[in-house]
């Protein structure tokens, strides 16, 4: 497969290198004709362009994510530059790396036929990605692994199918259930988002009443968002995904605070518009599509709308409960009628919830003799990854420790200085292998 550097430069504090790569779709039958481009960008600190300097591979969160881009030496980027020459990966189907279109998708015809393409975009074939660029870019060195969320269950499937290549690996806020189904995972998330809220009320309780008012406005029907989208109170709960991350009830209690002018009973215009956008799914469709099928394996058979079973069963989350109740990180099958961005994704979606025979993401013998050092940040509020699944991974992967802290949310890497940390650990072990 070809490999093309595209262009080079150099920003404030970072040089960039951008690379882009023919890999087959389906790596299990890499010679059926079918190919996509993978997209890698390549970081390093301007002053030691040349220098021999370990690798560390970004493994970004998700699903659907594409590689960060980068503004400056800034955050754990800026740390990572201190000692490595940083790898992004646009994940396939994201960014530059042949992002997934709905033009693109409908038009290879049925749902079947949709959902069996999406199903070469999962954990397995991203890793396979990864490590042909290790092999032909960077002549087969072993490099350092950084997994953010999502990236973290990249993580653990790739120790399970090529350990061989990875030094060290780091991972923040996501260390996956091994074993865990989709449902298994709702049914342990579910009351964290309902403690959540609770605390957004404490910290925010005038917006009781005025959620209450937005939601019975939104009841009475006809108000549209500014795409043309008609707002529902069930995507309006949505907001709450956001209570996972650092700043989340500030995102929200900002949002909801000009919902109203004084002294009307209309939704205004600045309301709608940052609903829309931060419900929209327009940028990142990939991660509402495949987002269940990220926890399906050969024994959890098909995951069926998961989170909308656990969110049936729960009426404190009805739109007519009062006081209403946000949703966390969880994708309902309404979304797909609802929501233009995803609208046509529906029948590939439906595919994908009722598919079944999938292959397993995670080789728990393997995992279990592991040589790897891996050193995990484990959140103990998390919201999205489950704390209490994240620890029983790490009791099962060899050469795993875990720091759990509750100074950070979901976003610890972003906001904090979590990857210092689990530097400063692997370090102290003795670093990663050579």
């Amino acid at each position: 497969m070809s490999s093309t550097v595209t262009r080079a430069y150099t920003i404030p504090g970072v040089h960039v290198t951008d690379r882009t790569l023919t890999v087959p779709l389906d790596w299990s039958r890499p010679d059926d004709g079918r190919t996509i481009s993978l997209f890698v960008r390549e970081l390093v600190d301007p002053t030691r362009r040349g220098d021999d300097l370990p690798l560390l591979v970004f493994l970004q969160g998700g699903p659907g994510g594409k590689g960060p881009r980068p503004t400056g030496p800034d955050g754990w980027v800026g740390d990572a530059l201190k000692r490595f020459r940083v790898v992004l990966l646009d994940q396939r189907g994201t960014g530059r790396s042949t992002a997934v279109r709905a033009a693109a998708l409908t038009a290879l015809g049925s749902a079947e036929a949709q959902a069996e393409h999406l199903s070469h975009f999962r954990a397995d074939a991203i890793v396979d990605d990864a490590e042909h660029v290790r092999r032909t870019v960077y002549g087969g060195r072993r490099w350092s692994t950084l997994g953010q969320s999502y990236g973290g269950f990249l993580t653990l499937t790739y120790l399970s199918r090529a350990p061989e290549g990875v030094a060290a690996s780091y991972v923040t806020g996501g260390l996956a259930g091994l074993t865990a189904s989709a449902e298994d995972v709702y049914r342990r998330t579910q009351p964290r988002v309902v403690a959540k809220n609770a605390l957004y009320r404490e910290r925010y309780p005038d917006d009781v009443d005025l959620v209450a008012r937005i939601a019975d406005r939104l009841a009475a029907g006809d108000v549209r968002l500014p795409g043309g989208d008609l707002l529902t109170v069930e995507r309006f709960q949505t907001l709450g995904m956001a209570f996972g991350m650092g700043p989340g009830f500030e995102r929200a209690h900002w949002i909801v605070d000009e919902a109203f002018d004084d002294g009307s009973d209309e939704l205004t215009d600045t309301f709608l518009a940052e609903v829309e956008a931060a419900t929209g799914f327009a940028t990142n469709p990939m991660y509402a599509v495949l987002h269940e099928s990220i926890y399906a394996q050969s024994g959890t058979g098909a995951t069926a709308w998961a989170a909308q079973r656990v969110r049936e069963e729960d009426p404190a989350f009805g739109t007519d409960a009062r006081p209403l109740l946000f949703t966390g990180e969880m994708i309902y099958p309404w979304m797909f009628e609802q929501v233009a961005a995803l609208r046509p994704f529906r029948p590939a979606a439906e595919a994908l919830a009722a598919r079944d025979g999938w292959d397993d993401l995670y080789d728990l013998d393997v995992l279990a003799r592991n040589e790897v050092p891996l050193e995990a940040a484990v959140y103990h509020d998390d919201m999205f990854v489950d704390a209490g699944l994240s620890l029983d991974t790490a009791a099962h992967v060899g050469n795993a420790r875990a720091w759990v802290t509750n100074e950070f949310e979901h976003d610890g890497l972003r906001l904090g200085d979590v990857f210092p940390k689990l530097l400063a650990r692997m370090d102290a072990r003795g670093g990663a292998r050579s």
